[in-house]
């Protein structure tokens, strides 16, 4: 049995584990991922491949930098993952008539044909959080401030 005391000298020193911000953020986010990778499995992507297919059902016919920076992701790290879809059929990569420096990203039929498949992911997940609207909403705002804050 803790004391009082006890918790106040926990707290005191910096470097458990279970202080750690960062360690909140990436057992989270694991435990977020397991979930996705359940239910994405039925469309056959990935979360990062998710990520991007949210971004073009959002708006499509866009550059694959302005993926990358609704992502915060770059062009390294997102070629690849474009290429996959592609060559799954679901999106398409031409160079820009208005400047062939850059690369253009439009959904097939089949990419736009994947949405309905997708439509239950956001309720699932609330359900699987077991938090309510209110809460989710709250903490996506603190994340994107803290976000924001870092990349400053």
């Amino acid at each position: 049995m803790t004391t009082h005391q006890d918790d106040k000298k926990q707290q005191s020193v910096p470097l458990l584990l279970d202080q750690q911000l960062c360690f909140a953020l990436y057992s989270a986010n694991l435990a977020m991922h397991k979930q996705y990778r359940q239910l994405l499995t039925r469309l056959d992507i990935t979360y990062p491949q998710y990520l991007v297919m949210l971004v073009l059902w959002e708006r499509d016919d866009v550059t694959v930098s302005d993926i990358g920076e609704r992502l915060f992701l770059d062009s390294a790290t997102l070629t690849p993952l474009l290429k996959r879809l592609e060559a799954a059929g679901l999106l398409d990569r031409r160079r820009s008539r208005q400047d062939e420096r850059q690369v253009v990203v439009t959904l097939t039929e089949e990419g736009r044909a994947l949405r309905e498949k997708a439509l239950e992911i956001p309720e699932s997940i609330l359900c699987a959080s077991d938090c309510d609207m209110d809460t989710l909403t709250t903490l996506k705002s603190q994340l994107d401030r803290l976000r924001n804050n870092l990349n400053r």
